[in-house]
């Protein structure tokens, strides 16, 4: 059996190697100064309440600012991980505010987190409800000389949306994209597509809206 002297000294030239390899890695890192710097990092969201809506602004991004020798920042700012916000605690509606701090903040290993701009997230949840709102047609250009628009009905006339409580609401149509006036012939069906003006306020199921128009000389 092999004393402990010999199992040290054994492929001793590969251990010193490896010694100088490590204590030449070691003095290149603490020869880096450390530095200060932010970085523009995206925030995600999980666990979001099912039937709540957020009908507040949304940060996409925050900066934050870190320190950290200078090689282990510029891998922190060409890949950037991002802000975990977990939403999980929202259960009703309201007001809820949320700090973004080093536990929800992943920097690669040696990279410290100082703090972030903006510091907290502030979101108004609202139920999220639907709602049935009426087709309304919009109109560019003129009729030809001696027509007139006697009828014009949309297919389908009316469409479910969906969004927080209080945008909903405020939706009392749906506007169309302009159909013109000057290329219409009686009897024609044309189709143009259905915007809403709410930002927030989405389709069940988006469908184009087909318009039968009755000219009459």
């Amino acid at each position: 059996m092999k004393s402990a002297f010999a199992l040290l000294i054994q492929n001793w030239p590969w251990k010193l190697l490896s010694l100088f390899a490590a204590a030449v890695l070691w003095m290149a890192v603490a020869s880096e100064p450390e530095m200060s710097t932010f970085i523009r990092v995206p925030v995600v969201y999980k666990d979001a309440p099912q039937n709540l809506e957020i009908s507040s602004t949304i940060e996409t991004f925050v900066r934050v600012q870190v320190t950290g020798v200078s090689g282990r920042l510029r891998e922190a700012s060409l890949q950037p991980l991002p802000v975990v916000v977990d939403l999980s605690s929202v259960k009703e509606s309201g007001s809820r505010t949320f700090n973004i701090d080093s536990g929800n903040v992943r920097l690669p290993r040696g990279v410290q987190f100082v703090n972030a701009a903006p510091a907290q997230l502030h979101f108004v949840f609202e139920n999220r409800v639907t709602k049935t709102v009426p087709i309304a047609l919009k109109w560019s250009g003129t009729l030809p000389p001696g027509q007139r628009l006697t009828a014009a009905q949309p297919e389908p006339a009316e469409m479910a949306v969906e969004g927080p409580a209080s945008h909903v609401r405020a939706v009392q149509s749906i506007s169309t994209d302009p159909i013109d006036l000057g290329h219409l012939h009686d009897g024609e069906v044309v189709t143009t597509s259905p915007f809403i003006e709410e930002p927030l306020v989405r389709f069940r199921n988006f469908q184009p809206v087909r318009v039968r128009v009755i000219l009459k000389q």
